[in-house]
């Protein structure tokens, strides 16, 4: 019966492109056909348990199985794969072909809402599970320039992955529009890059705060070796315990953090930011956004990769800022960049297999780069993209065109 509707599921799933299937009886089957710009896949189930697992729950099931060696590529890799099946799928057409089963979807949601309380305590575990997984992993994956751990900025497709992470530096410390001796607030800080950044170039005092005790530890010793201690502080602390200190900064960016706030801590985290803000101040918030409606976040990505995670869309995101006064100034929204960032690591990756399953196991390399995959391809073709939302308090904080953005942008690159 599971052959029988995953083959059912395949055949309306991809029509472009092909994908092979040895069954664990022998049998093949071959769905679609060959389309320029479409993968060509061939796969083999090692058991027939496979079938259901990824009826009833396409990312979750495959993940699953491909992770235990159940279920092999054996012409293509998991990039071609997920590619091939995202793209006969894509979010804008709407069909929602490749969705988890009726009773799978239920499950999901009733997890989803168990978990979304995200208090101090839990937030601190959550973000151990991915961010402490350790150092030397990151330094094979990421630019060896900044260490950014999110979404880089491709204003050139032949930019390198160092220099388009520079870019994006560059593009977010213009939305700021810092001026001299002014106190910069950087909520989850990672491993320094935009705090180094920013005290390299201007004449500002930054603090960072971070809950990942293996990124402060680097983010400390790379401020010291570029040479910006007097001006770049690091901190071990929760944001909504810092909140309480009535600190104000004249600045605040958050970078790949709101991610991680929970959706019912929304309010939690803007309220926090207008009392750490300034009457002046500006804010520059950098997150993983959702096309769309609200949605949930699925099961693959909760167990494995980023528990406690979810991805705002722009309206509860924004509904959650004014609730404080806070004005949503400027609004940007960085639809395929990710994707190409993604691809990058996922290079990375490979290229340092053999270090990376050293250090853990082939199982974790495997769990690693199907979310590598997933993650580049929602970005290419589901629901996923960028957002960049320039916050004030104040209407007359930065000038009321955006050439300033532009400009210091270039003056920041020396282009």
């Amino acid at each position: 019966m599971s052959k029988m509707l995953l083959d059912k599921f395949l055949s309306r799933g991809v029509s472009r492109g092909q994908l092979g299937v040895v069954f664990a009886d022998g049998s093949v089957k071959t769905y679609g056909s060959p389309a320029d710009g479409f993968p060509e896949i061939v796969i083999r189930f090692a058991d027939d348990r496979v079938p259901r697992d990824v009826f009833m729950d396409p990312r979750l099931g495959a993940a699953e199985a491909f992770m235990d060696g159940r279920l092999i590529i054996e012409d293509g890799d998991i990039m071609g794969l997920v590619t091939l099946l995202r793209a006969n799928d894509r979010w804008e057409r709407g069909d929602d072909n490749l969705r988890p089963s009726f009773a799978k979807r239920l499950i999901n949601q009733a997890s989803f809402a168990a978990e979304r309380i995200n208090n101090a305590v839990r937030s601190k575990d959550n973000v151990a599970h991915h961010y402490d997984i350790g150092n030397d992993f990151y330094a094979l994956m990421l630019d060896e320039e900044h260490w950014q751990y999110s979404c880089a900025y491709w204003p050139r497709d032949d930019m390198t992955l160092g220099e388009a992470q520079t870019a994006k530096l560059a593009h977010i410390a213009a939305k700021l529009a810092i001026k001299p001796g002014q106190k910069v607030l950087d909520i989850g800080c990672g491993w320094g890059g935009m705090a180094i950044f920013l005290a390299r170039h201007y004449d500002v005092h930054v603090t960072g705060i971070t809950l990942s005790e293996e990124q402060i530890a680097l983010a400390k010793e790379r401020v010291r070796k570029a040479g910006v201690a007097d001006k770049v502080t690091i901190e071990l602390v929760d944001y909504r315990d810092f909140a309480k200190a009535g600190r104000k900064f004249d600045r605040i960016v958050s970078v790949g953090m709101f991610e991680h706030v929970g959706q019912p801590q929304f309010e939690t985290f803007f309220e926090a930011c207008a009392k750490l803000l300034s009457e002046d101040g500006v804010m520059l918030l950098h997150t993983i956004g959702r096309l769309g409606l609200p949605g949930t976040t699925d099961a693959f990505t909760r167990k494995y990769i980023f528990p406690g995670g979810y991805i705002p869309a722009l309206s509860e995101t924004v509904e959650a800022s004014e609730k404080f006064r806070l004005i949503a100034s400027d609004v940007e929204t960085l639809r395929l960049h990710y994707g190409k960032t993604l691809r990058c690591w996922y290079a990375n990756c490979l290229a340092n297999k053999d270090a990376i399953v050293a250090m853990y196991d082939e199982r974790f390399f495997r769990m690693w780069t199907f979310y590598l995959a997933g993650a580049a391809t929602v970005f290419e073709y589901g629901s996923m993209c960028n957002y960049q939302i320039q916050y004030l308090r104040d209407r007359h904080a930065v000038p009321i065109n955006r050439d300033y953005i532009a400009a210091e942008e270039k003056r920041l690159l020396g282009a």
